[in-house]
């Protein structure tokens, strides 16, 4: 059987054996309290004050400014840009295509041949004849020279110098080397037992027991001064900052945060209150502009204007035009009537004068022919009426053998 309480308390022991975690207080909210609704209500109250005049001329300002942009200067822009562009772009564009192209390209061409030409002559001059002098008298003669000396160089120099160094420098160097091997072991073997070795008995024997006592001493002293500093400065300073200066810099600062934060607030909401103000203020000024200037020259427009302007329409001008406009188709048609008895009257008096028929007159390209007519369709006989084959022909005008 288990014991009682048995599984319990292993539970209980595997619990003590997790790692405990600890609890972190969750951060505190401030809610709104008295003195956010103290300050809340004269702050707004003050602020829309002073808000709603720096609104009412911010949006007269802007109003303005906008019909200014768009009455005044968005045209006289569109001017200027246009004279400029006529008076200044376009004769420098001019100027640059059909002047200075040209000239530029004629002064680049002359140029260009200009600089062969010259770059021709200095090769000519300068370049060729060096080039020559260099390649077929000064290399073989530096080549030779430089031979003989190099000939004259080894047999006068090197060989002496190699002799002297291999029988002579060579052996000195050597004795030299061992004379002063020598000394710096002799030397060595003094800065050892007359310098070395009393300087470390005295560092073991005198110096550092003394150093060690005087770093006890120091030690001693600056544990007294930081604990006297620490119970005379510290402690004070802290208990002060802990329990006087931090209270009543959070009281400060929250006082100081709320009073900010609905600053803030109230200059928002007076700065939407008074654009509603406002818009109300610029709708009722433009409403009572229109009734005062724009519905009166609406309906006198529509009252009065249009139908004085239909009935001056209808009454004087359309039969104005009209009887103008007949009197132009009287004109073109008796200028025409007349042009056709002056072409008729030439006719006859060619052909009295020369004989014949003669050629036909081509008609003038202004003059028009009249369409001619089509036959009309035989009818059926009747007894009261008579077929077309029965009719005769109609007749034309007089022709021009006719006349007279």
């Amino acid at each position: 059987m288990e014991p009682t309480g048995g599984p319990s308390l292993s539970k209980e022991r595997e619990e003590g054996r997790a790692p405990v975690r600890e609890r972190v207080p969750a951060p505190y909210q401030p809610g709104e309290g008295c003195l956010t609704r103290l300050v809340r209500v004269p702050v707004r109250v003050v602020v829309l004050v002073f808000v709603v005049p720096v609104r009412l001329v911010w949006d007269l300002v802007v109003a303005g400014a906008r019909g200014l942009e768009r009455g005044v200067l968005r045209p006289v822009g569109r001017g200027l840009a246009w004279l400029g562009r006529v008076l200044v772009v376009a004769p420098l564009i001019w100027v640059y295509r059909w002047i200075l192209t040209p000239v530029g390209h004629g002064i680049a061409w002359t140029a260009r041949a200009f600089g062969v030409a010259l770059g021709w002559v200095g090769k000519a001059f300068f370049y060729w004849p060096w080039v020559g002098l260099w390649r077929y008298v000064l290399v073989p003669v530096g080549t030779a020279v430089g031979a003989a000396v190099a000939w004259l160089a080894h047999h006068l120099i090197v060989v002496p110098a190699l002799w002297i160094h291999r029988r002579v420098l060579t052996p000195v160097g050597h004795a030299v080397l061992w004379v002063f091997r020598g000394l710096g072991a002799g030397f060595a073997w003094l800065g050892l037992h007359l310098v070395v070795l009393p300087a470390r008995w005295c560092y073991r024997r005198v110096l550092t027991p003394v150093g060690h006592g005087i770093a006890w001493v120091v030690r001693g002293i600056g544990a007294a001064v930081a604990a006297l500093v620490r119970w005379t400065v510290v402690v004070p300073a802290v208990a002060v900052w802990r329990y006087v200066l931090a209270p009543a810099g959070r009281v400060i600062g929250t006082a100081v945060t709320v009073v900010a934060r609905e600053t803030g607030a109230a200059f928002g909401h007076a700065w939407r209150v008074a654009g509603y103000v406002s818009r109300a203020v610029g709708r009722f000024v433009g409403t009572l502009l229109r009734w005062v200037f724009v519905e009166p020259f609406r309906w006198v427009y529509r009252a009065v204007l249009t139908p004085v302007g239909h009935a001056v329409r209808d009454v004087l001008w359309r039969p104005v035009r009209i009887a103008v406009r007949e009197a132009g188709r009287s004109v073109r048609r008796a200028l025409g009537a007349a042009r056709e008895s002056v072409r008729r009257t030439r006719a006859e008096i060619r052909r009295a004068v020369f004989g014949g028929s003669g050629a036909p007159e081509r008609p003038e390209p202004g003059a028009v022919p009249e369409p001619r007519r089509e036959q009309s369709v035989p009818t059926a006989r009747t007894l009261g009426k008579t077929s077309g084959r029965d009719v005769s022909p109609p007749t034309r005008g007089p022709g021009l053998g006719d006349a007279g």
